[in-house]
Order: structure tokens, then C-alpha cells, then sequence
């Protein structure tokens, strides 16, 4: 006589739910895996010498006076944004967690490469309209902010 086998299930659980497993939902964020030793390699400390680089231009070039540095300004906020979402990426190791067919290196490149084109047209704008005769209180911390997006 063949054995019946009978699987009992938890009505309260949620099958739906990541995470959830016999209603404990502690699980919930136990992909989630915080990886320091990124920021000990050379990217990792590129990626935050860029969080520090775009806080110095966002603290030279503010306020935007001229119409120039409005755009060196949505330029390195963009940036700033982009660098610390992949740091998160890789702080919080969600690379290595999500299954998508992504090539991340590639779109890490792509992202690069637009932030970089973006800051060389941004940089000779904010030198360009800060160059003027004007004078300014604000002129030499503007200028500063151009050239330090150089680095």
C-alpha cells in the first residue's frame, strides 16, 4: 500500500510575501548583507572621494547667482545622487542579492561615462560665466567650485 503524504501549511503565512516564513517577519531583510571592506579598494575609495568632491562643489557654488552655475550645480546633485546610490549598491552587497540579467559593470560605465561628459560641459560653463569682469563676493568660491570638479 502506497504512503499518502499530506504538507500542512500555515494559514497565517503569506505565500506572496519575500521574507515572511511561518509568519516571523524578522526574514524580511535577511538578504540584505552590509559589505565595509568595498570601501577599502581602490573603486570604494574613488566612490566616496566623489561623495566628498560633490559636497565641496555643492557647498562652493551655492548659492547659484549666475545662470551658469545653475546648470554646475543640477550637474554635481545629479552626480552626488548616482555615486551614493551605487555606494548603497555595493555598502549594502544588493548587486550580488538581486537576479536581474543586469551587466552592472556595464551600466556602471555608462553611468560614468555621462557623469563625465555632464561635469567637463559643467565645469567649462561655471568658468566661463564666472570669468567675466564681475566682481563679486562670490566669485572666487565659484571658481574654486570649477576647478575643483578637475580632480
Amino acid at each position: 500500500m502506497p504512503d499518502t503524504v499530506v504538507t500542512v501549511q500555515n494559514p497565517e503565512s503569506k505565500p506572496g510575501k519575500p521574507g515572511v516564513e511561518n509568519g516571523n517577519i524578522n526574514n524580511i531583510f535577511s538578504w540584505v548583507e552590509i559589505n565595509y571592506n568595498y570601501f577599502k579598494t581602490l573603486p570604494g575609495v574613488l566612490k566616496l572621494a566623489q561623495l566628498i568632491l560633490g559636497i565641496i562643489c555643492l557647498a562652493l557654488a551655492s548659492p547659484a547667482r549666475l545662470p551658469g552655475t545653475n546648470w554646475f550645480l543640477f550637474v554635481v546633485i545629479i552626480s552626488f545622487i548616482a555615486t551614493a546610490i551605487w555606494s548603497f549598491v555595493y555598502l549594502l552587497s544588493i548587486r550580488e542579492a538581486i537576479n536581474f540579467p543586469i551587466n552592472w559593470v556595464l551600466t556602471e560605465f555608462c553611468n560614468t561615462l555621462l557623469i563625465t561628459v555632464l561635469y567637463t560641459v559643467a565645469f567649462i560653463v561655471q568658468l566661463s560665466a564666472w570669468s567675466r569682469p564681475y566682481q563679486s563676493y562670490y566669485k572666487n568660491p565659484n571658481i574654486a567650485a570649477g576647478v575643483s570638479v578637475l580632480r
